[in-house]
């Protein structure tokens, strides 16, 4: 293993400490189950943090049935997040459509100077 590599695991294991720090800190302080957007964003954390595992696993085991196995799971996990992206996709045309990401009021949208 090159230092390249090395680097690459120790940061992809920060990453995935600081995923599950928000997954708990998240879990023990809000009601996250109570809305898609607070499922959404635990799930979608907890996604990202499995994806740097798997780089700190496969560092480990680069070989064999291990590896064949983490590799299978990573397909299996970036087809997940596709469809978590897709979700927020979803979910920020719908906010948008509701005007829920906009601070401006309807009627004012389109009026580009506002004191004319």
């Amino acid at each position: 293993m090159d230092y390249t590599q090395i680097a690459n695991a120790l940061v992809s294991g920060l990453v995935a400490l600081c995923c599950l720090n928000f997954a708990i800190i998240y879990h023990l302080h809000a009601p996250w189950r109570s809305t898609p957007f607070g499922r959404h964003l635990m799930t979608f954390t907890l996604a990202i943090g499995a994806l740097a595992t798997y780089t700190v696993l496969i560092t480990v085991w680069p070989n064999g049935w291990t590896a064949a196995a983490l590799r299978f799971a990573r397909i299996v996990l970036l087809l997940f997040i596709a469809g978590l992206v897709l979700q927020r996709t979803r979910m920020v045309l719908a906010a948008q459509h509701k005007g829920g990401l906009t601070q401006v009021p309807r009627s004012d949208r389109h009026n580009r100077n506002p004191e004319h």
